[in-house]
């Protein structure tokens, strides 16, 4: 089973009823990950997020890997904007927390902003 298939069958039962899950992917804060080569240290400052975007919200959610989703950590508008996301990890932030999302992800963060209506305000800073 794919990644993204396990994270979806996590967070399902979850959401209110008949409210449609349109993608997910996975984040990080902390340092920047092009750092991560110089330390081993850096690793115990990283925080996993799994956000869950709806057609009615985002659902944000804490991990403890990149695989496992813990709990509802808040939730953000539909029409909030992540992208453009570009490189081997792009930078996203958010009510002031800056994320990494790593390009295996990129195509859900751009789904997921594809399907906004235009003119919808870029995320909330």
């Amino acid at each position: 089973m794919a990644l993204r298939d396990k994270i979806r069958e996590k967070i399902e039962p979850q959401l209110e009823q008949g409210e449609t899950l349109q993608q997910v992917f996975v984040a990080q804060t902390g340092p920047s990950p092009y750092w991560l080569f110089l330390t081993y240290l850096c690793f115990f400052w990283i925080k996993y997020s799994v956000f869950a975007v709806t057609d009615r919200r985002i659902l944000v959610f804490q991990s403890n890997s990149a695989f496992r989703v813990k709990e509802l950590s808040g939730t953000l508008p539909r029409e909030t904007r992540f992208g453009p996301v570009s490189g081997l990890w792009s930078r996203i932030e958010i009510d002031g927390t800056r994320y990494w999302v790593n390009k295996r992800f990129h195509k859900d963060v751009q789904a997921a902003d594809a399907a906004l209506p235009a003119g919808s305000a870029p995320a909330a800073n």
